[in-house]
């Protein structure tokens, strides 16, 4: 049992089919969310917005840093891996092969892409390109920090904060047409009641 639940849970594959499976779960939290905000009064367009740029930042985000965080074979058994200079491990992922190279550089380009995209339609203070490189940063330093604390047998990279913050940035600039709406639509503040005899 705990073999077959490792294969769900533990493989890059049972990680993507898990996705895959959660996309209409994902969908109904979408319209919940905008159906409650709507009958609280919220204009509809905004409920949808902020609901959606929600849920697709926790759908878009949590399965890419579940991959990352997967322990390889020698997991708590070999020291963390640290690689500290820039550039030095992207020219070794370069010179690995076509298929490597877009596993690796595509994939770390997309691990906080929904974050980027999503997070300035959700949140006005993130409405700004160095806000997201930052928290983008912030969130990389993170998971990398955790991947050597917790010996998963990976290489801490700055090279993969460098490349998770660069998919975030452009994934922000992709958005940046949609991060001022209309008030009308993007306010998540309840409508004012009207006022009798007016």
């Amino acid at each position: 049992m705990v073999k077959g639940w490792h294969g769900w849970v533990g493989t890059f594959n049972g990680v993507v089919l898990i996705t895959v499976a959660a996309l209409p779960l994902a969908a109904l939290a979408v319209w919940a969310l905008a159906r409650r905000r709507s009958v609280t009064g919220t204009v509809p367009a905004g409920a949808w917005r902020t609901s959606l740029a929600e849920v697709g930042i926790v759908y878009g985000t949590v399965p890419w840093v579940w991959m990352i965080m997967l322990p390889g074979d020698g997991a708590g058994a070999v020291p963390g891996r640290v690689g500290l200079v820039p550039l030095r491990d992207l020219l070794t992922i370069l010179a690995s092969g076509p298929l490597t190279v877009t596993v690796q550089i595509v994939g770390n380009l997309l691990v906080f892409a929904a974050l980027g995209f999503l997070a300035p339609l959700r949140f006005a203070a993130l409405a700004s390109v160095p806000r997201i490189l930052a928290l983008a940063a912030g969130c990389s330093l993170l998971v990398e920090a955790a991947q050597y604390l917790l010996r998963l047998d990976r290489v801490s990279s700055v090279d993969d904060v460098l490349l998770n913050t660069a998919g975030a940035g452009l994934a922000a600039l992709a958005s940046r047409r949609w991060w001022r709406a209309p008030a009308s639509a993007s306010s998540d503040r309840p409508r004012p009641a009207p006022v009798p005899g007016r």
